[in-house]
């Protein structure tokens, strides 16, 4: 069967993956949104369905003062003995922790707490030994993948933090993963910066601890040289052997907004791509080392229909799977219904780095495509916001005036706060928001009653990872402020989204 990459579309970074009981289940970063580390479930690794969040408690994840590319970092989920273990880093609140669960469908744990630096953290199981895995300082010093034992009950450490791996040569050694195929180990790590130079490389060895020997032609997966291509920054992988003998490594990539335009919005995504072994023990991944767009393996049924949402709305989506919160949200702000969305306006704005704004959202996941939905407000202020973080973001919004209502389209880019294109209607009821998805441009327009209003473009490139820096992609924003505590209702909403 052929299948595209990415299979799990928009900003889902950092993919980790493991199996039981007959199925595959794969989590990502999350960062500073509430609920933290997103938990996806497929019966044949093409198809993946979002079936909640690891970290639903504000106990188990807490945000406040979480700014730009703060909060949850790459996390690993791994399965043992009948439960399952998330291990990750809150890079604001306590470092290195994971949780367990025995029901992937219910509550996890509280965090466990490890004594060991680094990010990227990963646990390996082995005849009753927990080893975990991070990269970082080792506790003589020394710098590169650092691994200990611990005691999987408590956290504790059993033997000192040492240092087992420094890599193939590249910067921003991250991303380690020991793994055991055969009676050979393997340890997995991400080089080159999560940018375009990324890539993944990987050495062998004939303990948990090494001596490790690098793969003769690292890096195993890479698309760092491919000019005028889609895809690009792969890295930061995981493997998986699927029930029927086969190896598979997910791993993250991002999609530009154009062959030759390097700026990418929609986040870092999550990517697979075919592995295998060679007789010497070494093995392959990606076609000729690369993450191409299609694909095309004997190793999934042709019976298998790779099926992609094109349309969201309020009916299809869910909060605490599909709808996400800045930092750890004021619930009683919020009315959500399958209908309608009620959001009560506060004075904490979409700028604000400390606390959490009145806004729910949900991620661009692809690049040409149209998205609406019909807003009334009493007063303050309200609207959709493309947001990549605090300063950059674009506001489609109405507030009201002395005289009505305004519409207008408003960007923020870094310190430049510029609104643009101003409309003048009568009242702020039932005001339909437009924004027009194009690749390197965003349209906005609204209507009231028979009146179309044209705002005016923007370019997208000023919402890249490129430009804002950080490791996040653009969500839709549904967002409300003021300072009287009225409410913005929104109702409507749809995304519908076209093929490439």
């Amino acid at each position: 069967m052929k299948y595209q990459n990415p299979i799990i579309p928009g900003f889902y970074p950092d993919p980790s993956i493991c199996k039981a009981n007959g199925k595959y289940y794969l989590v990502c970063s999350s960062f500073q949104y509430f609920p933290g580390v997103p938990l996806f479930e497929s019966e044949d690794l093409i198809n993946w369905k979002c079936i909640g969040h690891v970290l639903t408690r504000e106990s188990q994840l807490p945000l406040e003062g979480a700014g730009v590319s703060g909060g949850i970092y790459a996390p690993t989920i791994r399965y043992n003995n009948g439960r399952f273990y998330m291990v990750t880093t809150n890079v604001n609140f306590g470092g290195n922790f994971y949780v367990y669960t025995d029901d992937i469908y219910g509550e996890w744990s509280e965090p466990i707490f490890v004594e060991q630096g680094g990010i990227d953290p990963s646990l390996y199981f082995e005849d009753g030994k927990t080893y975990f895995t991070s990269n970082g300082e080792a506790d003589d010093g020394e710098q590169g993948i650092t691994q200990c034992e611990i005691d999987i009950e408590t956290g504790k450490k059993l033997t000192p933090s040492v240092c087992i791996y420094k890599g193939a040569g590249g910067r921003y050694i991250e991303s380690p993963h020991l793994y055991k195929f055969g009676n050979t180990y393997y340890i997995m790590v991400a080089e080159g910066g999560t940018e375009y130079g990324h890539m993944v490389v990987y050495a062998k060895g004939n303990s948990p601890y090494g001596p490790f020997e690098n793969y003769p032609s690292n890096p195993v997966l890479t698309n760092r040289n491919l000019g005028g291509y889609v895809i690009q920054g792969c890295g930061h992988g995981d493997i998986i052997e699927d029930y029927n003998g086969n190896f598979w490594m997910v791993h993250l990539a991002f999609r530009q907004i154009d062959r030759w335009m390097p700026f990418h919005i929609t986040g870092r995504e999550v990517c697979l791509v075919p592995v295998k072994f060679n007789e010497d023990g070494w093995f392959k991944a990606g076609v000729n080392g690369i993450t191409p767009i299609e694909i095309e393996t004997p190793y999934i049924a042709g019976s298998v229909e790779q099926k992609l949402k094109m349309s969201e709305d309020f009916t299809n989506t869910e909060v605490g799977k599909d709808w996400v919160f800045i930092r750890n949200p004021h619930l009683e702000n919020y009315e959500l219904t399958k209908e309608c969305f009620v959001l009560t306006q506060t004075p904490v704005t979409l700028a604000d780095k400390e606390d959490s704004p009145t806004a729910v959202c949900i991620r661009q996941r692809q690049m040409k495509g149209d998205v609406s939905c019909k807003l009334s407000i009493e007063s303050g202020e309200a609207g959709i916001s493309l947001y990549m973080d605090e300063t950059h973001h674009y506001d489609l919004c109405i507030y009201k005036t002395e005289n009505g209502c305004r519409a207008v389209k408003r960007s923020c880019i870094g310190s430049v706060e510029c609104e643009q294109n101003v409309a003048e209607l009568e009242d702020a009821k039932d005001i339909v928001l437009n924004i027009r998805l194009e690749n390197k441009e965003y349209a906005f327009s609204v209507v009231q009653g028979d009146k179309k209003y044209d705002l005016g473009k923007l370019e997208t490139r000023y919402l890249s990872s490129e430009v804002a820096c950080g490791f996040t992609g653009v969500m839709f924003a549904l967002y409300a402020f003021g300072e009287d505590a009225d409410k913005a209702i929104f109702t409507d909403f749809e995304i519908n989204y076209e093929n490439e």
